[in-house]
């Protein structure tokens, strides 16, 4: 009861009290009056309130200091769309993840629930061949992914020296699908990588020819499972990705031997470092396996990745594939330009 009902009982008790009759007994008068000035309390509505960083341990906020996004509470920021760079680049067989090197990211920048797209181009600048692919990729709930990409490998003077003639060109069409099976590329228990599992059929176009340098096959699938994670207060990307494969020069050269060499278990790894939102740096390894007796070696590249728009980025890398088709040092530029929605 506030001070102003308190008045308003007195003074119309005190009215009440004046008007009876002499000898009447007071009569308590007031409490109707404090009923209908003694309003029922305010109902509590709830605010939600919204806060500006996120609470998982490894939060939105990245090690340069920026803010990522706005959390819901969860720990996981409101966001339309992936962070930047976290869906990967094209690798040169389709799939989403370093330039030679599968990760467990899927294409696109949807997040779960949405469906997101991506498209490549890719260039190999070597000694003695060139390389060139262009592919697509579609990623479903960041959960599935599945790819397309198209591999021309130009042999040029190398193509005279090897009798299959000048500028002789191998092509290849590689399929790929791959699910995201546990984990998360950024939130989560730290030492729970995104893991996802793969495959990567390939069918070379060449079958005549690579059964002819030895292979035993010109169709051939990979079976990959990758582990990445991205952890954001360090700004550092870390992949390790298993492979199972017969592949000789990734299915250029065909698959396995007529000798019986065939399926060998080859480790893809690959470490970055994020310069900002829209910049990485890092290194790539990837063992093969040397069925035809050609001297084929492992690949390594060192790369540099930037996003011009949250859509568009390019990459560039200097690759060491080492010996090709008995042509050793094939050392050069690589270069690539993926769109992604």
């Amino acid at each position: 009861m506030t001070l102003t009902h308190a008045f308003l009982a007195f003074t119309q008790t005190a009215a009440i009290t004046a008007a009876l009759p002499p000898g009447e007994p007071p009569r308590i008068a007031y409490a109707p009056v404090l009923e209908a000035f003694d309003p029922a309390p305010a109902p509590v509505v709830a605010t939600p309130t919204i806060t500006a960083r996120a609470t998982a341990p490894l939060g939105t906020i990245n090690a340069l200091g920026e803010d990522e996004g706005v959390s819901t509470g969860t720990g996981r920021p409101i966001r339309a769309d992936k962070l930047l760079l976290t869906n990967g680049i094209s690798t040169v067989e389709g799939s989403s993840g370093g330039g030679i090197a599968r990760w467990a990211t899927i294409a696109g920048r949807q997040m779960p629930g949405g469906i997101g797209v991506s498209a490549h181009g890719s260039a190999v600048e070597l000694p003695d061949f060139g390389w060139r692919s262009y592919g697509a990729a579609i990623g479903f709930g960041d959960r599935l992914e599945l790819s397309f990409a198209r591999a021309d490998f130009d042999t040029r003077d190398a193509g005279a020296a090897l009798g299959i003639g000048q500028g002789y060109t191998f092509n290849m069409n590689t399929f790929g699908a791959k699910v995201r099976v546990a984990g998360d590329l950024i939130y989560g228990a730290t030492w729970l990588p995104q893991i996802a599992v793969g495959v990567e059929h390939k069918q070379s176009g060449d079958g005549g020819l690579v059964r002819a340098l030895g292979a035993a096959d010109d169709a051939g699938t990979d079976i990959t499972v990758s582990a990445t994670k991205l952890f954001l207060a360090r700004s550092v990307l870390a992949n390790a990705t298993l492979r199972y494969t017969e592949a000789n020069q990734i299915g250029l050269l065909g698959f396995g031997s007529a000798a019986g060499a065939g399926y060998k278990l080859q480790f893809e790894g690959s470490l970055g470092y994020q310069l900002s939102r829209r910049a990485v740096v890092g290194a790539e390894y990837r063992s093969k396996p040397d069925n035809l007796g050609l001297g084929e070696d492992d690949w390594l590249d060192l790369f540099a990745a930037y996003a011009l728009t949250d859509s568009l980025t390019l990459t560039a890398a200097y690759a060491d594939l080492g010996s090709i088709a008995t042509f050793s040092d094939q050392r050069g530029g690589f270069l690539s330009a993926q769109v992604a929605f």
